[in-house]
């Protein structure tokens, strides 16, 4: 295991610098910096998700192990060369998506966002997973990211929409529908 802080400020950052896990300094808003800071943020909004009373145990279960991988992600990011999810982590998230699924009538309409306190949550997490997923192929352009990281931020955006749909209906019957003709009544 890491060091653990006794100390929570260092003032090391004062001068618009942090360390990555190799000891290198970059800058704070760097490509590295942001995408493993989304990907921080992206696991903040699921433990919010995961806060709210009434989130089904099946559902509890999946997104406190998505919230195990993505801090090991993190650290991936954190760490220049380190190498921490797999294909099977996304392998996991298509199985898990596939059975929550199987229980959704066929998509037919554009869904909006809300539905109850954690499907709108649900639904926050997902927008936050994909910009982790933009933020991510950012820096691969500049420089090596595992495509696995790429294809499992991927997965688990669809897997929160999944997720979604499954909260909606279970907080409330039901889906919030865009209406294309809102000039008709609903």
């Amino acid at each position: 295991m890491g060091n653990r802080l006794s100390k929570i400020y260092t003032r090391t950052g004062d001068d618009g610098t942090t360390g990555l896990g190799d000891g290198t300094r970059v800058p704070k808003d760097g490509e590295r910096v942001e995408a493993y800071g989304t990907v921080d943020e992206l696991n903040s909004a699921i433990g919010v998700l995961l806060a709210i009373p009434g989130v089904p145990a099946e559902v509890s279960a999946s997104l406190t192990e998505v919230q195990h991988e993505l801090f090991d992600m993190g650290g991936e990011l954190c760490i220049p060369g380190h190498h921490v999810i797999t294909a099977e982590h996304a392998s996991r998230l298509e199985v898990a998506l596939d059975g929550f699924n199987d229980s959704l009538p066929p998509l037919k309409e554009f869904i909006l966002p809300g539905g109850g306190p954690a499907a709108a949550a649900c639904h926050l997490a997902r927008t936050i997973a994909r910009r982790a997923e933009r933020r991510v192929l950012t820096l691969s352009r500049v420089e090596s990211v595992s495509p696995e990281v790429v294809k499992y931020l991927n997965r688990l955006s669809d897997l929160l929409f999944v997720l979604a749909r499954v909260l909606a209906r279970h907080e409330t019957g039901t889906e919030v529908l865009w209406r294309h003709d809102r000039s008709k009544p609903a």
